[in-house]
């Protein structure tokens, strides 16, 4: 995943929204969000990564918490120690913090953990685990980390106008600028301020966005809104019952 929202207002009816975008390789397997782990972290709802196992994103509807990783910069973990950063996100939905005495078992990455009390992000460059927490507002996390918009167009664009939409006065919306915006606002992927993206890697394959997640989470309930055509605001589809 290379782009999360994340909008605080504790005196909004929804305290809390969530977007994440995910980019990867397109021929990475993986399935759509779900109870995929009810053994290990039932309760927990997430898209399933079928090579390593874990999430980008994990939500636990009853703790109206949610997890969500991206990929960082720095020296990668050792090999034959290498543990998936898919763990994480269901860590951190789960109530729990990255284990700081196996930390070094991961690549680099920033791992976000928010509820209805606010934001928590932890950065791992492969040397130094740091956390620091959110505070109200709109805010952008990329693969550099939590950025204010000074060194990323993408950034500079978009968090103003995520943040002028608002929270909606409640779980029933009206959420069409969020999908809209939450899906690329019609910027194409060659732009440097695009948030939807899609590449040729040579020797490897086509790299891109490959699906989006809409979060809201409030006192009276969650809404989750997942699609796997990311350019495509009319292609949200809820995942949790009504």
């Amino acid at each position: 995943m290379c782009t999360v929202v994340v909008s605080i207002d504790p005196s909004a009816e929804i305290p809390l929204i969530v977007v994440g975008v995910r980019d990867e390789f397109t021929e990475r397997p993986w399935v759509p969000p779900g109870e995929h782990w009810p053994r290990d972290r039932p309760g927990l709802i997430g898209g399933r990564d079928l090579r390593g196992g874990g999430t980008w994103l994990a939500v636990d509807p009853a703790g109206r918490r949610v997890g969500a990783v991206l990929n960082g910069h720095g020296p990668p973990a050792p090999d034959g120690t290498r543990r998936s950063r898919g763990d994480l996100p269901l860590l951190a939905a789960a109530g729990q913090s990255p284990p700081e005495g196996d930390v070094g078992r991961y690549d680099p990455f920033h791992l976000l953990r928010a509820d209805l009390t606010g934001a928590r992000l932890w950065h791992w460059d492969g040397v130094a685990l740091s956390r620091e927490d959110l505070p109200p507002g709109t805010h952008m996390i990329v693969n550099s980390g939590w950025e204010r918009g000074e060194r990323n167009e993408r950034v500079a664009f978009f968090r103003p106008l995520f943040a002028a939409a608002g929270h909606p006065p409640g779980l029933d919306g009206p959420w069409e600028r969020w999908r809209e915006l939450a899906t690329g606002a019609g910027i194409p992927s060659e732009d440097p301020r695009a948030m939807i993206v899609s590449q040729e890697v040579p020797g490897t394959g086509l790299f891109g966005s490959v699906s989006v997640t809409l979060l809201a989470l409030a006192p009276g309930g969650v809404r989750y809104e997942f699609t796997a055509d990311p350019r495509d605001p009319a292609a949200f589809h809820g995942v949790l019952p009504e």
